[in-house]
């Protein structure tokens, strides 16, 4: 039985070096890759059938330590392991919170990712030594990460409207107490997604809180 994989990698030619490594052993399979964290997500809502996704950190739209937090929460039976030229603490740390089961550098040699992928389905967590080393100083003495608040520009409206929905309200009750119609609290609502670039309510209310746009 073949181990089915998905990578996450925007860079054209980083993506074909993890490609050729992978290569080398045939009970390795590909079945798809993404270019960000969002495409890798919708491609997941087709066929989740992956035990493990390889995962670049920057990438556009989505980065690769969101994207991770999400198949964690959507999708826990699948393993990630990061596979990232940063080895920085900050990004180490939010990686491995984010629910990340392994961290390779992208210099891994093609056996020890084999091994790693190995490793990490079968419960362990694999990581390229100067990462292990650093991982275990942050556990000794975790940082206090300061998180940068996004420069996200709501109007008062749609702010009026996002302060309704985190009450659970519908698009009508919304309506009705700002005097307009249900229609154009869709439209606002469409507006605020797209600034605030999430994908549904739950989304929305929780970045509106985490950068200060609404009360908790």
């Amino acid at each position: 039985m073949a181990i089915k994989l998905a990578i996450a990698e925007d860079n054209t030619f980083l993506l074909r070096a993890v490609m050729e490594k992978i290569s080398f052993f045939p009970d390795l399979e590909v079945k798809f890759h993404a270019s960000n964290g969002e495409e890798l997500l919708k491609m997941l809502e087709e066929d989740s059938n992956i035990q493990l996704i390889l995962m670049d950190i920057e990438m556009p739209k989505m980065d690769g330590i969101a994207a991770v937090s999400q198949v964690t929460q959507r999708y826990p039976q699948i393993k990630t392991i990061m596979l990232t030229v940063f080895d920085n603490d900050e990004h180490i740390f939010k990686a491995i919170q984010a629910g990340a089961s392994g961290y390779f550098l992208k210099e891994v040699s093609p056996p020890e990712l084999y091994q790693g992928i190995l490793d990490t389905l079968d419960g362990g967590a694999a990581m390229t030594p100067s990462i292990a080393l650093k991982t275990l100083k942050l556990l000794r003495n975790p940082p206090q990460f300061e998180e940068p608040k996004e420069d996200i520009a709501l109007t008062k409206r749609e702010i009026e409207i996002l302060e309704q929905t985190a009450k659970g309200l519908s698009y009508n009750q919304i309506g009705e107490n700002l005097f307009i119609s249900p229609k154009t609290v869709r439209k606002h609502i469409e507006n605020i997604y797209s600034k605030l670039q999430v994908h549904n309510k739950m989304e929305a209310v929780q970045k509106a809180v985490k950068n200060r746009i609404i009360e908790g």
